[in-house]
């Protein structure tokens, strides 16, 4: 399960992007407009330390990008290449925000949820001790065969950014569709992360994974 906080973050992750992704390869649009959320899912970490999301983004009129994000409290080392701001939030303080893709966290994260078909992690916030579930904004489903016992994935081994993103760890390959109702990965194997959100009323591949 996914804790969220009721908070501000300045700047906000949407302004973040707005900057980040013109630099993108993989992005079709312009520079200098906002960018609007079309949707997102979370995975958690066991661990509890790194907040993850997947949010799907575009401009008015223009196609949806899907961007993993990894929040932490400090920085990584050597991780620069994959750093998409810092934003300072309410409850939390300052934050480093990277491109889920180069985070291994959100590779093992990734991995576990389509393999064993655990899909998104469900939302919530802590309201005077009790949970409050949040209700999500897209629906995800994964094909994976609902095996727990999925191999961690161990260190990412290489990166190939393009109109769909390929993380090889060492036993694990991910592949991110970065432009999904495009299906900018057609003909990649393995079992699939797929979703729909607002706009998108059918079903499309998000992710795959497939072991090595």
């Amino acid at each position: 399960m996914a804790l969220l906080h009721r908070a501000t973050l300045r700047p906000s992750k949407l302004a973040l992007l707005t900057t980040w992704l013109p630099d993108r390869q993989w992005y079709q649009g312009p520079a200098g407009v906002d960018v609007v959320s079309s949707g997102a899912y979370r995975f958690d970490d066991p661990a509890g330390e790194v907040g993850i999301e997947t949010m799907l983004v575009g401009v008015p009129g223009g196609p949806v990008h899907q961007v993993p994000l990894t929040y932490r409290a400090a920085p990584v080392d050597g991780a620069d290449a994959w750093l998409v701001g810092t934003t300072e939030h309410s409850a939390l303080g300052r934050r480093w925000v990277y491109d889920g893709c180069g985070d291994p966290v959100y590779a093992a994260a990734l991995a576990h949820a389509i393999l064993a078909g655990t899909g998104q992690a469900e939302q919530y916030f802590e309201v005077d001790g009790r949970r409050e579930v949040h209700e999500p904004t897209m629906t995800v489903v994964a094909s994976g065969a609902g095996d727990n016992s999925v191999r961690p994935v161990g260190d990412i081994r290489r990166v190939v950014d393009g109109d769909s993103t390929i993380i090889v760890t060492d036993s694990v390959e991910l592949v991110v569709v970065r432009r999904p109702a495009e299906d900018g990965a057609a003909g990649a194997a393995g079992a699939t992360l797929s979703g729909s959100w607002a706009g998108q009323p059918t079903t499309v591949p998000l992710a795959y994974a497939r072991t090595l």
